[in-house]
């Protein structure tokens, strides 16, 4: 019996040679919620997380934060770090050092970019990435215009390209796309101005790329049918027959199913954050491609609190206003699996 399961192994692979041969290629991202250092960056509205601020934002509670985001990271990585982490709302460079090369984080080995934004409150984009899954070729950042409207500047978008180790190439964007602080149909012409500057750059890549491999995560302050993601940058639902110079968004499908939401607002979960792929790395003959053609939100338990006011459960936040809470982010963080076919 066991001479015949060699035997039936060993044809499989003369047949298909690369059904063993692939590499997992974990990827996430997560809305960490104000990682503030507490030095005071005298070009940028960071007064409220200072010692003497209104959030007493101290040493111990910074250190607290960044042993809770290695908490996350590791826990969503499973047995092996993700390949690729996006982060939003974070201050600067000198938190991500901290992160990656002083905390316990520093264990997993993580290279990674920063953006440089005009944001008044000083907040950016990060990727961190394994340079032996993800060997950065070159990076970039785009400033997000606005005309001529009055309008405060917003957080750039973060570009990296990759070589994998199949040879593959992948284009990573990160973004943060305009708040809804003044309202969502005020602010929503912000939010398409930052999907045209997007859909503008992927447009580029499938004209220039013979094989095009986009990879777009953020927290758009949006949800995949507003008007920014599913007409101006033009992110549609899975279909059946995927098109290789179409994006997708990776959670349109799912938007409208009770409870399901990385962010939860007056008792809503909502849809903000979210991947959106290009249509090749929907299709499973190609040598990267997503397994499953499937992204998740990390909903574990040590996440959630009780939400007292309306229902069920919401995020482990880190404050509710000047109050510590000692929780992780308003915020749950989303991942998803790319299989390399080596």
């Amino acid at each position: 019996m066991m001479r015949r399961v060699v035997v039936l192994v060993f044809l499989l692979m003369a047949c298909n040679p690369g059904i063993f041969s692939q590499e997992y290629f974990r990827v996430m991202f997560y809305n960490v919620e104000n990682l503030f250092d507490t030095k005071d960056d005298s070009l940028k509205n960071d007064n409220d997380f200072l010692p003497e601020g209104f959030m007493r934002w101290s040493s111990w509670k910074y250190w607290e934060k960044l042993r809770n985001i290695t908490r996350v990271i590791t826990a969503v990585g499973g047995m092996q770090s993700p390949a690729l982490v996006g982060l939003c709302e974070v201050e600067n460079d000198s938190v991500i050092f901290d992160l990656t090369m002083r905390s316990p984080l520093r264990a997993q080995e993580y290279a990674y970019l920063v953006s440089d934004s005009p944001d008044e409150r000083g907040i950016d984009v990060a990727l961190l990435y394994q340079r032996h899954q993800f060997k950065l070729l070159e990076s970039r950042e785009y400033e997000i215009r606005f005309g001529k409207q009055l309008q405060r500047p917003t957080r750039n978008i973060l570009h990296a390209v990759g070589q994998l180790i199949n040879g593959d190439t992948l284009d990573v964007f990160v973004c943060h796309f305009p708040s809804r602080s003044d309202g969502q149909r005020k602010t929503e012409p912000l939010r398409i101005a930052a999907a045209e500057l997007l859909r503008e750059k992927t447009d580029s890549l499938f004209l220039t790329r013979k094989e095009t491999h986009i990879l777009i995560m953020g927290d758009f302050n949006d949800h995949p049918d507003n008007k920014s993601l599913s007409h101006t940058l033009q992110a549609k639902p899975i279909p059946v027959l995927p098109e290789k110079k179409e994006l997708y968004n990776m959670f349109y499908h799912r938007m409208k199913e009770r409870d399901f939401g990385s962010y939860k607002f007056q008792g809503r979960w909502e849809v903000l954050d979210q991947f959106i792929v290009s249509g090749n790395l929907l299709m499973r003959s190609n040598t990267l491609h997503l397994n499953e053609n499937n992204a998740l939100i990390f909903k574990e338990e040590f996440l959630l609190e009780e939400d007292t006011r309306y229902y069920g459960k919401k995020p482990y936040r880190t404050n509710t206003g000047p109050r510590f809470l000692g929780g992780f982010s308003d915020h749950l963080p989303i991942y998803m699996d790319l299989i390399v076919r080596l």
